[in-house]
């Protein structure tokens, strides 16, 4: 590519041609003409010339100069000659000077016509040299492949090249379908039309010599006059890392569902266990008294006594049944770390697009990154988060710009703050009553996600509050510590 552009280089300065303007213009018209005059003596030697040997003067001016300079040495080649030469009459001097003035004006308009399609060859040579360098640099990063009429490789760009791991010389004459399973040029040239080239299972598969596999889409155009040498080229676009950061988001989007479920029964647990607890403990507080009246009455009473102590004993299990489920589902152990904030929201981003997408809502992340580190066990902080910004995302879904943004701002040695706010409608009432289990305001909602929220972050030893924000609704605030083990 720097061969060909020096080479166009040397070209427009040779093809260029300089023109004069303004007094050096009509400087040159007078030497022109003083030199013709010269030429014109001194073949005067041999015979006799009178306008032939101006000519050159008229040819020069009109090549390096405009239309003024050139009729002022026209002007002169005729003034010198009426001057110079003798003539018959004053009709033959006025014959002559006319015909001469026909002549030059003619040749005049010939050189200027000359000059335009100069210049104009010039602009298309420039133009055509920057389509080919565009065109260089697109095949020189773009996977290009050039097959023939029976799907052999004719030729591969050094990104086709490098994406396949093959050496683009020893590949030329190998079937396409040796890089692409199941590839078929016949099959594929039957649909008659350039553009996407779909594949039966969705994209196709590519082959590399390290056995690594290539998840690609392939667009391929038939060239219009194509020969048997090269009949369509195949552009070739590696969608491996996207296709693979798919599946880590599909995995993530999975851990995180799960992690909610258990936080989801660990809450209804912790619930159960309190709304419980008082039942419980009364049933066992009129079992005692049973029991003792069942005493009272001697032998007859001692076995309807040992079925009451059967009874209270499984309602005491019940019981520690139900705290025990609490603790190992609200309270187990969690594996506590150093994370980065901003780390683990950009694990988010797809998740979040996601829920932008279902519910038509604009959702911006604005994290500063530095001084972000606090202790937290990713996926539960992952869960947290991604029901705050769900929340957010279904209040303002009755807005007509609906905007959800989160914010991320270091607290110093006090921690780090996360803020989910929207401009919805915001909260009305008894605020921490959104905190509590078994309250919502969805139609199918449980009233569990605040609860579990809060839970969790109260969990890592941060807090959850929730305010009102700059944008009009609700703003639910994260603090969390830096350093320490969580609770």
């Amino acid at each position: 590519m720097t061969g060909t552009r020096s080479a166009s280089e040397k070209l427009f300065s040779m093809a260029t041609v300089r023109t004069y303007r303004g007094w050096k213009a009509y400087l040159l018209a007078v030497l022109a003409v003083l030199a013709c005059f010269t030429l014109r003596a001194a073949l005067e030697l041999i015979g006799h010339f009178y306008y032939l040997p101006m000519v050159p003067a008229v040819v020069v001016t009109a090549m390096l100069a405009r239309r003024g300079p050139t009729l002022l040495a026209i002007a002169l080649c005729i003034a010198g000659n009426v001057a110079l030469v003798a003539r018959e009459g004053l009709v033959d001097t006025v014959v002559n000077a006319g015909l001469f003035l026909v002549v030059g004006c003619v040749i005049a308009e010939i050189c200027w016509a000359q000059r335009r399609m100069h210049r104009r060859s010039i602009e298309l040579t420039r133009t055509l040299a920057g389509r080919n360098a565009v065109l260089d640099t697109v095949l020189a990063t773009v996977p290009v492949v050039i097959l023939d009429r029976e799907g052999r490789v004719r030729r591969l760009t050094p990104a086709a090249a490098g994406l396949f791991g093959v050496d683009g010389p020893r590949a030329a004459g190998r079937p396409f379908a040796d890089l692409v399973h199941g590839f078929d040029l016949a099959r594929q040239g039957e649909q008659a039309s350039n553009g996407p080239l779909e594949a039966p299972t969705g994209h196709w598969i590519g082959r590399r010599p390290d056995g690594r596999p290539l998840v690609l889409s392939l667009q391929m155009g038939v060239m219009p006059e194509a020969s048997e040498e090269d009949y369509a080229a195949v552009c070739v676009t590696d969608l491996t890392e996207a296709e693979t950061a798919t599946e880590r988001a599909r995995d993530l989007d999975l851990q995180l569902h799960q992690v909610w479920r258990l936080n989801s029964l660990g809450e209804m647990a912790a619930t159960l266990a309190h709304e419980l607890n008082q039942p419980l403990s009364a049933a066992t507080t009129y079992l005692q008294a049973s029991q003792r009246d069942i005493e009272r009455a001697g032998l007859i009473g001692q076995s309807a006594a040992r079925t009451l102590e059967l009874a209270k004993g499984q309602i005491l299990r019940a019981g520690a049944i139900i705290r025990r489920m609490r603790e190992m589902l609200t309270s187990g152990k969690r594996t506590v770390v150093d994370e980065r904030i901003s780390s683990m929201i950009d694990d988010l981003r797809p998740a979040f697009a996601l829920i932008g997408r279902e519910r038509g809502v604009e959702i911006r992340t604005v994290i500063a990154n530095n001084d972000d580190f606090v202790r937290a066990e990713r996926i539960q902080f992952q869960q947290a988060l991604i029901n705050l910004v769900r929340n957010a995302a279904d209040a303002v879904t009755a807005r007509a710009n609906p905007v959800v943004v989160i914010r991320g701002e270091a607290l110093g040695e006090e921690g780090y703050r996360v803020t989910v706010e929207d401009n919805g409608p915001g909260i009305s009432g008894d605020i921490e009553s959104i905190f509590r289990p078994m309250t919502t305001t969805k139609s199918s909602g449980m009233g569990l996600g605040l609860s579990v929220t809060r839970t969790i972050v109260e969990n890592h030893g941060g807090t959850l509050t929730v305010g009102r924000s700059d944008l009009g609704g609700a703003a639910f605030t994260v603090d969390m510590p830096r350093g320490g083990e969580a609770p």
